[in-house]
């Protein structure tokens, strides 16, 4: 299942699908099927302009990341849980440092929270998800990353086998099971919350979700945009990547619902 979602989204992601059709386009041209060469080579461009110069994939990364709004800072708090995906952890693993990618604010939310909290323990879930499995994951960098600014490694539970959001769910409830600790936040992306917070329900684990890491202004509209095609691009495919999870997790069977909120 792991190897194969990350081949899907290989070749099924906005640009891999422009080079796909475009690629198509050639080899039907060469046989001289020129409607197929041109239906393809039509196809391309559209995903191309969709995907550069439109604000879809902005609009789209919106919705989930407006599905749970953060609420107010607890009076007190008991526990915290991290999902990975916030730390460059190929050049972490070669250089030995703490390089953020863009996913960082998911850690430093949970180092405003865990110096506002001196009490709270912070369990951080993450371990390799690329195919090699040959880095150093979230949970092993966290490990040098919270002693830098003061939070002692006492405080950390380190679940470092997850590759998915899945495996964090299920390795997870382990882990708060053994240390005693339920109705913890769930800190990850604004984005990543639907989908993470399906699968925890999903696995009976009780938490309170705090949304981070915001791509959007939360006043996107559908439109043309020409200023800034790298980002259009980049929220489009998250946005994709999200509900390419949404819908494959929820027909698995590993989520409670297709849209949770």
């Amino acid at each position: 299942m792991f190897l194969f979602s990350k081949l899907v989204w290989v070749f099924g992601q906005p640009l891999s699908l422009a080079f796909l059709f475009v690629a198509l386009a050639l080899i039907t041209g060469l046989f001289r099927w020129r409607a197929t060469s041109l239906a393809s080579s039509a196809v391309a461009a559209l995903i191309l302009f969709v995907t550069l110069y439109t604000t879809v994939g902005n609009y789209l990364l919106q919705n989930l990341e407006d599905r749970f709004p953060k609420p107010q800072d607890p009076d007190s708090l008991q526990c915290m849980i991290v999902l990975g995906g916030a730390f460059e952890n190929e050049v972490n693993t070669a250089r030995h440092g703490i390089e953020l990618n863009a996913g960082g604010d998911r850690f430093v939310e949970a180092l405003r929270l865990a110096q506002k909290y001196p009490q709270a323990q912070i369990l951080i879930s993450g371990g390799d998800g690329s195919m090699s499995g040959i880095y150093e994951g979230d949970a092993v960098i966290s490990a040098r990353f919270f002693p830098l600014f003061g939070v002692p490694k006492e405080r950390l539970l380190e679940e470092k086998t997850s590759r998915t959001t899945f495996e964090n769910a299920v390795n997870t409830k382990d882990l708060l099971a053994s240390h005693g600790l339920s109705n913890c936040l769930l800190i990850t992306s604004g984005y990543h919350m639907p989908r993470s917070v399906g699968i925890f329900r999903k696995q009976g684990i009780d938490v309170v979700p705090w949304p981070t890491d915001y791509r959007t202004d939360g006043h996107e509209g559908l439109g043309i945009d020409f200023t800034q095609p790298s980002r259009n691009a980049q929220n489009l495919a998250t946005a994709i990547r999200e509900w390419f999870g949404l819908v494959g997790y929820y027909f698995a069977g590993r989520t409670s619902e297709l849209y949770p909120g």
